[in-house]
């Protein structure tokens, strides 16, 4: 199952905690197309089939073939070249 390291859970909350979204907001990582293209990254709330991965009150809503592809990762975050979040996957081991 993905993890998500202290930085990415802060900054899901961040990013949440500014949402006008409901109560149960995280962010949605789902698949895009067939699902052999590239995964997208949006606040929103759970899909009645989203795999729920939940950290340091950040909650993050895997869609099947996102759950399947990230399910030996681990998401980390940090600041991107402008001051933005950059989020990145990497392998649970490194």
């Amino acid at each position: 199952m993905l993890t998500l390291t202290a930085n990415a859970a802060q900054a899901i909350r961040d990013l949440t905690a500014g949402s006008s979204e409901p109560e149960d907001s995280g962010v949605r990582i789902s698949s895009q197309g067939n699902g052999e293209g590239s995964l997208v990254l949006t606040i929103d709330r759970p899909h009645p089939t989203d795999e729920v991965v939940e950290a340091e009150g950040a909650r993050v809503y895997l869609d099947p073939v996102a759950a399947s592809v990230l399910e030996d990762k681990k998401l980390d975050a940090g600041a991107d070249d402008k001051g933005g979040v950059a989020f990145r996957v990497a392998d649970q081991s490194t």
